[in-house]
């Protein structure tokens, strides 16, 4: 009987879920990995650390040495613990410091669960929409734009929150052109 369920569920399961997966799902099989000019550049699933003014920024990651995906977890810092008090009000003094008309998005200086969230809110993308458009000599309204064909809703209307992901923002930052709205 151990050999038999072994052989059932160790091999002759996953083997066929994965070959189901790949025949209905290959994308989302293979990682849901996006590519430019034939390159992998990122995973829809996995944030990344974007740095420059030019580019939208995600959340803080606790993963690792930032968005590794070997090291994903949170940092396991308590709501009362200064260490983590003290590095989101660093952020937020910097965030603030950036965009003084707009009040921080709490997104923007907390990690989320895994460390390795692609997404942000939409209050997160909109709140550095003056940062961006400055660094790329944009309009504010032509990123604005931007960023509202990019908020994906609810998934079936009901599940999660509205959100942005911020590779594929960036990706279309990156295509579109001054004066091209």
């Amino acid at each position: 009987m151990l050999a038999v369920m072994t052989l059932i569920t160790g091999i002759i399961y996953p083997l066929g879920m994965t070959g189901i997966a790949q025949v209905l799902f290959p994308h989302q099989a293979n990682g849901s990995l996006i590519a430019e000019n034939g390159k992998v550049i990122g995973s829809e699933l996995i944030g990344q650390n974007f740095t420059s003014p030019k580019y939208f920024h995600g959340r803080p990651s606790a993963a690792g040495n930032g968005y590794d995906a070997g090291a994903s977890s949170g940092s396991n810092l308590g709501p009362t613990s200064k260490k983590l008090i003290d590095r989101v009000k660093a952020d937020a003094a910097k965030l603030h410091a950036e965009n003084p008309d707009a009040p921080v998005p709490v997104d923007l200086v907390t990690a989320s669960a895994s460390g390795l969230d692609p997404d942000i809110t939409p209050a997160g993308a909109y709140f550095q929409v003056p940062r961006v458009a400055k660094a790329r000599g944009l309009a504010e309204a032509q990123v604005r734009h931007l960023v509202d064909q990019h908020i994906e809703s609810r998934t079936l209307g009901i599940v999660g929150e509205a959100h942005v992901n911020v590779l594929k923002l960036n990706l279309a930052l990156d295509a579109l052109k001054p004066g091209k709205a």
